[in-house]
């Protein structure tokens, strides 16, 4: 799929001789991943691919294996911030929908997720948002609208952290040190990105 920019020529990674070291050290590991995982299998890191993909309209490889890299660190961890009454842990309740969509799929198609027309995935995805995600015997262990949001919040925290999406939406990176200077609305630092007007007029 091509990806527009209302910058395309700015990249946020020029802007890193601004950054303090700590800073700059964060950024670039998201740039480099590694794809190695200490939670995940194999077949769950391939379908989190597909649905990401889909799920952000963007099939970049560094930005998606980043996103996925997410995902490993924070299954992993065992932590997470808030959890709604009544829901399992974060690891168990996404281990738990992607067995219950490889089982589904396998079902249903013979196939992995990952395997899939795009068309059938996003409806899948659809029905797991709604909770109407069939075959009911499957996924009746798993709260399937808990686990869609889940997939989606971990999905867009990861995806908007990348420096390729800040680069992409205008979003010029840590302001620490330097700081910001024109505060009005509507003003630019001259290190910000200035929107391509000629680009959008076409």
């Amino acid at each position: 799929m091509k990806r527009t920019s209302r910058y395309p020529f700015y990249d946020v990674m020029n802007e890193q001789r601004a950054w303090d070291d700590h800073t700059r050290h964060i950024v670039n590991s998201r740039v480099h991943t590694e794809g190695e995982y200490v939670f995940l299998m194999t077949v769950e890191a391939e379908m989190l691919r597909s649905w990401c993909s889909l799920l952000m309209d963007d099939n970049r490889p560094e930005v998606i294996q980043y996103v996925i890299d997410h995902f490993d660190q924070s299954l992993g961890s065992g932590k997470e911030s808030q959890r709604k009454p009544g829901e399992p842990p974060l690891s168990q309740l996404v281990r738990g929908g992607l067995h219950a969509l490889d089982q589904a799929c396998q079902s249903m198609f013979t196939e992995h997720f990952f395997h899939l027309e795009a068309a059938r995935q996003k409806q899948i995805m659809t029905d797991i948002s709604e909770g109407q995600a069939l075959p009911a015997e499957i996924w009746k262990p798993v709260p399937q609208t808990a686990f869609f949001q889940k997939m989606l919040s971990l999905t867009i925290d990861a995806y908007y952290s990348h420096p390729k999406i800040w680069s992409d939406i205008g979003y010029a990176g840590p302001a620490y040190p330097r700081g910001y200077v024109r505060m009005d609305l509507g003003q630019l630092d001259p290190w910000e990105p200035k929107e391509d007007t000629k680009k959008n007029e076409a």
